[in-house]
């Protein structure tokens, strides 16, 4: 889960850059980027922190040029250290950097061909690295001085077919141009639009669309699978299918936490698909407890707010702010180790008593992953005085680690994993735990007026749209994602920062 941005504008993109990254700071708070391009020279700040906290207006003031790339970041496998911190560079050919949202199923075999083959080094862990220099390869065999757009094109159908994962990338060529892509099953979102100036069509690429918007750019729509845009320093935009078989796959959990409510991705709005959610749940709800004798429904804020409101609606209860959030609070999802985790919860919410009080009670979360959450909001809703709390989730149970670029736990770190919806109940406290349907959850986000038939919804069901994930592959990735596994990481990323620095 990162967010990009790409700009070829008319005039300095540094400011338009920092705007866009704030505004997908909720994709990724680890680390922040950004590179620009002036005169066939790069101007480069990244660093460990947000991205209000990377960006002062020394650095600021340096990266001049009309082109150039961003990044947020957030820790994957535990991974901390600044200095894998995005975009990366490599200078041949021509001077590349590129930022990455996503993961490589088969980096450690591409790591292995750029280094015997390719004749290449690669300097951190980081899969955004390998994917760099496998594009800066394929780009360099083409053997010219100047790059075209159907050199560009074919680097990107090579990448495609070495590179096996979710990935969304934009790339910016040094002194010609930024190109966007996206992985043949469009599992990662990217989209791009233009806006017009008096000095001529800007362009963006995007992870989400609410950048745009935001900016003032006019979405054109989003990359399809296996496509590519690339536009040049001239502000001259090509596109082209750079992938044999592309199939529309995209991750689901975009809708249900991921993106922003006001985002459109692969033409569906996030905010309507969460409201299908709560219509959804209310059904099953209906189904299982027709004389249900729910009180109030609240939300926990922030990205369950849709749902339970259309869930309240239909239900015909009362929908109600029981918890205020303190919004100086990183995500908990995104936080390596338990003990951080559960320290933050309790600064991050706080329960209004009124709303609690002699209640029957119906949470609603997005999800519900480790558990460790909700277990400790439970509990705050029973401090609060709730007769009996009701817990519901807008998502399927999550029994499944995610390979895509969303750094979700290990299997075992699941408090779903090989548990019943009743035992995951006991767990967190909860007098009654409904979990969304899956065929539901697909209703909701691929049944709107666009239809998405096919989407990676691994975390649920298990099946890997790449089809190259098998036990051992996912047993590797249980050591490398192991909360023991992150603390050690940590520290030893803190050491080598304390070092640098």
């Amino acid at each position: 889960m990162c967010g990009i941005v790409g700009i070829v504008g008319k005039s300095n993109v540094n400011q338009a850059l920092y705007d866009a990254l704030t505004v997908l700071q909720h994709r990724g708070q680890d680390a922040a980027g950004i590179v620009t391009s002036h005169d066939g020279r790069l101007f480069l700040r990244k660093d460990n922190g947000l991205v209000r906290d990377v960006f002062q207006q020394r650095h600021m003031q340096r990266l001049v040029g009309h082109m150039g790339i961003g990044h947020v970041r957030y820790p994957t496998a535990g991974s901390s250290t600044s200095a894998e911190a995005q975009p990366f560079y490599v200078n041949s050919p021509y001077g590349i950097t590129l930022a990455h949202n996503g993961n490589l199923t088969n980096v450690e075999q591409l790591a292995k061909e750029i280094y015997e083959s390719d004749l290449r080094h690669v300097n951190t862990n980081s899969d955004s690295e390998v994917l760099l220099n496998v594009f800066a390869h394929e780009l360099a065999v083409r053997g010219k001085l100047q790059p075209t757009e159907e050199d560009v094109f074919a680097a990107v159908s090579h990448v495609h077919s070495r590179c096996v994962g979710g990935y969304a990338v934009v790339a910016m060529i040094t002194g010609y141009g930024i190109v966007g892509f996206r992985d043949p099953n469009g599992i990662r979102p990217v989209v791009f639009g233009q806006r017009h100036t008096d000095e001529g069509v800007e362009y963006m690429i995007a992870s989400e669309s609410v950048a745009l918007d935001v900016l003032g750019f006019t979405l054109i729509r989003d990359l399809a699978p296996g496509e590519a845009v690339y536009i040049t320093e001239e502000g001259q935009m090509y596109t082209k299918q750079c992938a044999n078989n592309p199939k529309l796959q995209p991750c689901i959990f975009e809708h249900v936490y991921l993106a922003r409510p006001d985002s459109i991705m692969d033409g569906v709005s996030v905010y309507k698909a969460r409201l299908r959610m709560g219509e959804k749940l209310a059904e099953k709800i209906r189904r299982e407890r027709p004389e249900h004798d729910i009180d109030v429904v609240i939300p926990i804020p922030d990205t369950s707010r849709t749902a339970a409101l259309e869930l309240a609606n239909h239900l015909g209860v009362k929908f109600r702010e029981g918890f205020v959030k303190n919004r100086y609070i990183g995500r908990t999802f995104i936080m390596p180790g338990q003990a951080a985790r559960k320290k933050s919860v309790r600064q991050k919410l706080n329960a209004i008593e009124l709303e609690f009080r002699g209640k029957n009670v119906m949470l609603v979360d997005d999800s519900i992953v480790r558990g460790t959450t909700c277990k400790q909001i439970i509990q705050m809703a029973r401090e609060a005085g709730a007769k009996n709390v009701y817990f519901c989730s807008a998502a399927p149970a999550v029994r499944y680690p995610n390979v895509y670029g969303i750094d979700m736990p290990s299997a075992h770190e699941l408090i779903a994993h090989n548990r019943t919806t009743e035992q995951v109940a006991e767990l967190i406290g909860a007098d009654w735990l409904i979990y969304q349907d899956l065929p539901d959850l697909i209703e909701s986000v691929g049944g709107g007026k666009i239809k998405i038939e096919h989407f990676d919804c691994a975390v649920f069901n298990g099946e890997y749209v790449t089809g190259d994930i098998d036990d051992a592959y996912l047993e590797r990735i249980e050591q490398a994602r192991n909360d023991a596994a992150k603390v050690k990481t940590q520290a030893v990323s803190a050491i080598i920062d304390l070092y640098n620095n």
